[in-house]
């Protein structure tokens, strides 16, 4: 019951959101006016037809939601295919409408089953099947907790029902809009004699729609308006109570039940159950002839298990404390094992996660978690995250994201202790803890048109291949482009001939993940300019160091051929 109240209220703030907007028009026109009685009809109109246009939606929505990234996995077919057909569903619809010729070449096919003509007298569930592939809600925590849930292929039963609790919530306020567009028609005499102009108007708004979200529209719309829902939203994910119902939707097992029972960053050592065990792994290195570990064989050593992303800048400062503790205690008892889980899609490469592993100088076993199935065996949110675990197998310690380093390795020793109380342990290890003060850097900055951040304008940022231009007025913390640039989903490439990037920051370290083959020159607000080679598969240069935060500004030559991931900050 909380997972459809949660689900519920997710969904109304959600319908109710600027990111709503470009769906209403067809709404209005496909559910609702085209669901009027006319005066130059004979036959009434399907005065279901509202419910049927929503019920097709919440239907389409649902099933793609949960389902599609799996089923399009397992058919090894593009993750965008349903989103397409969608969209041409929608112009053949919309075009239908327009042209009677064209909907009656249309119907051809469905004249042996009886249904001779459709008209404005259908029921409309195809319309809102078609809607509810292309629908692109905002992601709030509700549906982040789905989508996560659907993209790891644990869907449990309250994985559906919270999925279909936030599809009727979002659907309340969309049937209502149709209801009213149904009640406007009939109340204004000038409408309802112009059946046809509503139907040409309703085609054209599908049509528009269509296109709409091939240039991706609606983006730029969230962008220029604000989300006036935000405070809501925010007000959502910070619940206790939310935070335990939507805990990775519902993903608790008899293996991670007893997690909760750490404190994260906790000073002292605690007891949280036997530590979940590592599976789904696709690939295991710097193991012999890649030899998978079981954590039950491992049994009178310590473990420490880290989560971790090569291209991750968090990662990246907290790697040299587990590659010292690895080096120091490994003689002593200590067994570390990274869980490599990729947020990017070239992280799920083996040679690129190898040539990360290499880069770090880290000689103790990676698993490679590409599915995130031990991700979410442990129900793991953050990069990093360290799961301290003592000779008998028992969790002791969790650490999620940077630092807390000082006393994770206090509790490590103290476990090696008890494991063996004759070990002879070396000296601390002594690593700096650059971990920057919450807030105090810019956020980390991603160029793919599927989560791009920090966009300080001069073009709309949409993916294909546009022109851009530096803004007057860039604002802080942001990313500028100059030039032709073809934007992919997780990276930017110039297009046709070298291409700039203005970035604004603060920060004392600032890198970029890069590949591709070709020289990026850096060319510093304080009059320095340096050349970087790149040469090959996706890594992370560093373009600033500096001993403290400031503000900054650098702009980069990027010649064609190589692609642009991401900006990350200490």
């Amino acid at each position: 019951m909380d997972l459809i109240i949660i689900g519920l209220l997710g969904g109304l703030i959600t319908g109710i959101s600027p990111c709503i907007l470009p769906v209403l028009p067809v709404i209005f026109l496909t559910g609702g006016a085209q669901s009027a009685r006319y005066e130059d009809e004979m036959v009434p109109a399907k005065r279901s037809r509202p419910y049927l246009v929503i019920a097709g939606l919440v239907l389409s929505f649902t099933l793609v939601t949960l389902g599609g990234s799996l089923l399009l996995g397992l058919l090894n077919l593009p993750q965008d295919i349903i989103r397409w057909v969608g969209i041409a569903v929608l112009v053949i619809i919309g075009v239908g409408l327009i042209v009677p010729r064209f909907q009656h070449i249309l119907e051809r096919p469905f004249q042996r089953f009886g249904q001779r003509e459709v008209k404005n007298r259908g029921s409309g569930f195809g319309v809102g099947l078609a809607l509810g592939a292309v629908f692109v809600p905002c992601a709030g925590p509700v549906l982040a907790a789905i989508i996560v849930a659907g993209s790891t292929g644990q869907i449990g039963i309250g994985t559906v029902l919270l999925t279909v609790s936030f599809a009727i919530g979002v659907a309340v306020p969309l049937l209502v809009f149709a209801l009213a567009g149904r009640s406007v028609v009939e109340r204004i005499r000038s409408f309802r004699s112009k059946e046809r102009g509503l139907r040409i108007a309703a085609g054209v708004a599908m049509i528009a729609l269509a296109v709409g979200l091939v240039f991706n529209v609606p983006q730029m719309l969230q962008r220029l308006l604000p989300d006036y829902t935000a405070p809501l939203q925010e007000q959502i994910a910070d619940s206790e109570q939310v935070q335990d119902a939507l805990d990775l939707g519902g993903l608790v097992n008899e293996e991670n039940k007893d997690l909760d029972k750490c404190t994260n960053g906790a000073e002292e050592l605690e007891s949280c159950g036997t530590a979940p065990s590592i599976k789904g792994i696709q690939e295991w290195l710097n193991t012999p002839d890649g030899q998978a570990l079981d954590l039950k064989d491992l049994r009178g050593q310590v473990v420490l298990i880290d989560f971790w992303a090569y291209s991750c800048i968090n990662c990246q400062r907290s790697i040299p404390h587990v590659v010292a503790w690895d080096e120091a205690y490994r003689d002593a008892g200590l067994q570390v094992i990274g869980i490599h889980s990729p947020e990017y899609a070239f992280e799920k490469n083996p040679g690129n996660v190898a040539a990360g592993t290499r880069d770090f100088g880290i000689e103790y076993p990676v698993a490679l978690d590409n599915n995130l199935s031990t991700w979410t065996n442990y129900r793991n949110r953050y990069w990093p995250a360290h799961y301290l675990v003592d000779a008998e197998g028992t969790v002791r310690h969790i650490s999620f994201g940077e630092g807390n380093y000082a006393a994770t390795e206090a509790m490590i020793r103290e476990l090696l202790q008890d494991a063996d109380p004759s070990v002879t342990l070396p000296a601390a290890t002594d690593v700096q803890d650059d971990t920057p003060d919450a807030g105090s850097t810019t956020r980390e900055t991603f160029l793919g048109s599927s989560k791009d951040v920090n966009y300080g304008g001069g073009g709309e940022y949409r993916q294909g291949t546009n022109a851009y231009s530096f803004p007057k007025d860039q604002p802080a913390d942001s990313f500028a482009l100059d030039g032709d640039w073809r934007i992919e989903t997780q990276f930017a490439t110039p297009e046709g001939g070298d291409g700039q990037i203005r970035l604004d920051y603060h920060a004392a370290e600032v890198r970029i993940v890069v590949a591709g083959s070709g020289e990026i020159v850096v060319r510093r607000d304080d009059g320095s300019e340096d050349t970087i080679a790149i040469d090959g598969t996706p890594r992370s240069y560093e373009l600033v160091k500096k001993d403290a935060v400031a503000e900054g500004a650098l702009t980069l030559d990027v010649p064609a051929g190589i692609e642009v991931y991401s900006f990350t900050f200490g």
